[in-house]
């Protein structure tokens, strides 16, 4: 490994509770397995500054990284800290996914004041989501809901829900459990019901390509099993074409032959009346073959049908 001792990392990171939590993780992990140190450098989004106006209307969950890219390039931060879900698929000019780590509950919850699961939510209550994903999958499973769209950080979002101004809201499970929110869980929403976003629930961090030390000790912190999976789901939404905004979903796991990787990935409408299920195996080397097989069946199903 390229000597670094001695070396200062600057970590840049946005405001919000969840993101300083995740990039102290990675922080952590880097002083335990490096003997490196690290910096918090805030760095402010256009996603974190205007919370009052839809994803899709500023530019999609782009909004949330390309400031902190763009310190990067310009050498104000050595590396970020994100939820890989919010990155684009692919990596900007200049930049690298450098580690894929601490993948945990990859599931969506619902959270709710009263005692409410998806199921038993009155006819017209009030759903909170800010992703397209979610609402279409809420549509398919209740159309009698009202949805309704919520912004926020975690912390802010959760406590909408339990003072009443959603009778219900879905997130992710993920970023609850990271900051000891568990508690307002109501339910954790099957697979089956909520297939989540591609890359759900795990921290991705960038460096600079040509950055080979910060690279290198980046490297220690990766996960393959992580990468594996992930790599997998988001290629799927590769071969179809589509964007971190799009209504499409994907989540992979290890087999239990403990070789193979096995992938489910789902396409739908944004009123969730037409869906498009996929499902294989393949080995783990295998997984963005895998991938680029089942999004070719999907398509060929009818799942171009539900992306225009």
């Amino acid at each position: 490994m390229t000597r670094t001792a001695g070396r200062l990392l600057r970590a840049g990171t946005r405001s919000s509770r969840l993101a300083r939590w995740q990039t102290a993780r990675v922080a952590g992990l880097l002083r335990e397995r490096t003997g490196l140190l690290c910096e918090e450098i805030p760095v402010s989004t256009e996603g974190d500054r205007r919370l009052d106006v839809p994803l899709p209307e500023i530019g999609g969950k782009g909004v949330f990284t390309e400031a902190l890219e763009d310190a990067l390039r310009s050498g104000e931060i050595d590396f970020a800290v994100h939820s890989l879900k919010d990155l684009p698929i692919e990596d900007p000019p200049g930049i690298v996914l450098a580690a894929v780590l601490d993948r945990i509950d990859a599931r969506d919850v619902l959270v709710a004041r009263e005692p409410r699961l998806l199921s038993t939510l009155p006819r017209g209550a009030r759903v909170g989501s800010s992703s397209v994903r979610r609402m279409a999958q809420i549509r398919a499973a209740r159309r009698d809901v009202d949805l309704a769209p919520l912004r926020g950080n975690v912390d802010t979002r959760v406590r909408k829900a339990l003072e009443g101004a959603y009778d219900a809201i879905v997130l992710a499970a993920a970023g609850l459990l990271r900051l000891g929110l568990g508690a307002a869980v109501r339910e954790y929403l099957p697979f089956e019901v909520m297939l989540p976003a591609p890359g759900q629930a795990a921290l991705a961090v960038q460096c600079r390509s040509e950055d080979r030390a910060t690279r290198e000790a980046l490297d220690l912190l990766d996960d393959p099993l992580a990468r594996a999976a992930t790599a997998a789901e988001r290629g799927f939404l590769e071969a179809l074409g589509g964007g971190c905004s799009a209504p499409v979903a994907a989540h992979a796991r290890l087999a239990e032959s403990g070789e193979e990787l096995e992938l489910t990935g789902l396409v739908l409408s944004p009123d969730g009346t037409r869906r498009v299920r996929v499902q294989g195996r393949a080995p783990l080397a295998q997984s963005r073959a895998l991938a680029a097989s089942l999004a070719k069946e999907a398509l060929a199903r009818g799942a171009r049908e539900c992306l225009s």
